[in-house]
């Protein structure tokens, strides 16, 4: 079923694709400095929980129920995938809205997208294979864990540390430009998706009530591990909000990226990929907002 479906998409749309997700690690990552990798090291307890959640259990759980609730084969990989992205480019803005931990996420954010060029291939990597049905998919396509690596690389690990050497040498001017870049960046992203959207929205509207439920349950599963967490090594409220949202707000601009590069077919996937651009932003905006209403004295 799924695997019948064709996404228009071009090979241009792939690299403007892929030259978005590193404007926006550049525009993010001029704000990072020596001292946010630091600060994991001095206060390792809330990025340590965060990043267990974030490539530990999230990828585990997902693949658990795509198996227990026989999620189609395309949709399982394309669940998959997100689950072993880092946390995205703008879940430090979501915490600086909801009034938690700015440090922190940003600390994370830092971290996991280092860690993210090997944790991403070898988590996609291992639990599509535990996956029966995604282990059968993937034996019809040719796929090196190392072009995975090397994507991540390019597109995530490489534009950070250009933003931060920027950063680094043209302070005055990175702090200038840093939210406006992320604003741009935003726009142009969500400009794409909406565009992409309009040229498969048919497709997009016929599958959309069954997508949509998935999305929002792995979303709503991912925001919950965050959340249990930060509970469990008892952090305080803004820590704990910021390692929830780290969480909850996946990269899907890698995973659109990745799946376009390795999965040009894998029409499922994109439709998962595609309703998470959108979806984890809507619901980290609401949780931002009540947050905001219901915030302790947070320690920015």
């Amino acid at each position: 079923m799924y695997a019948d479906i064709q996404v228009a998409f071009s090979p241009q749309s792939l690299i403007l694709l892929n030259g978005i997700l590193a404007g926006m690690i550049f525009g993010v990552s001029m704000g990072l400095r020596r001292d946010d990798f630091v600060r994991v090291l001095r206060q390792p307890h809330a990025p340590a929980a965060g990043l267990v959640a974030q490539f530990l259990l999230l990828p585990a759980a997902t693949c658990l129920a795509t198996i227990a609730f026989a999620v189609p084969a395309e949709l399982a990989l394309g669940m998959i995938l997100i689950a072993s992205c880092p946390g995205g480019t703008f879940s430090n803005i979501m915490t600086w809205l909801g009034r938690a931990s700015v440090p922190v996420s940003v600390s994370m954010t830092a971290v996991s997208s280092l860690a993210a060029i090997v944790m991403t291939p070898l988590n996609f990597g291992l639990y599509a294979q535990l996956n029966p049905a995604t282990r059968e998919l993937l034996r019809g396509i040719s796929l090196e864990p190392m072009n995975i690596l090397l994507l991540v690389a390019l597109v995530l690990v490489l534009p950070m540390l250009l933003g931060m050497a920027v950063g680094k040498r043209h302070p005055e001017w990175a702090t200038r430009a840093e939210k406006p870049m992320r604003a741009v960046t935003l726009l142009v992203f969500l400009c794409f998706v909406v565009i992409a959207f309009s040229r498969n929205q048919q497709l997009f509207m016929e599958y959309a009530d069954r997508i949509l439920l998935l999305v929002a349950l792995q979303n709503a599963g991912a925001l919950l591990l965050g959340d249990l967490a930060g509970r469990v090594i008892k952090l305080p409220q803004a820590e704990r909000r910021a390692v929830t949202m780290e969480v909850g707000i996946q990269n899907s601009a890698l995973g659109l990226s990745i799946i376009f590069t390795f999965f040009p077919q894998a029409g499922g996937m994109m439709l998962i990929a595609g309703f998470w651009s959108f979806w984890h932003l809507a619901a980290g905006l609401c949780l931002a907002f009540y947050w905001s209403r219901s915030a302790e004295t947070v320690h920015a």
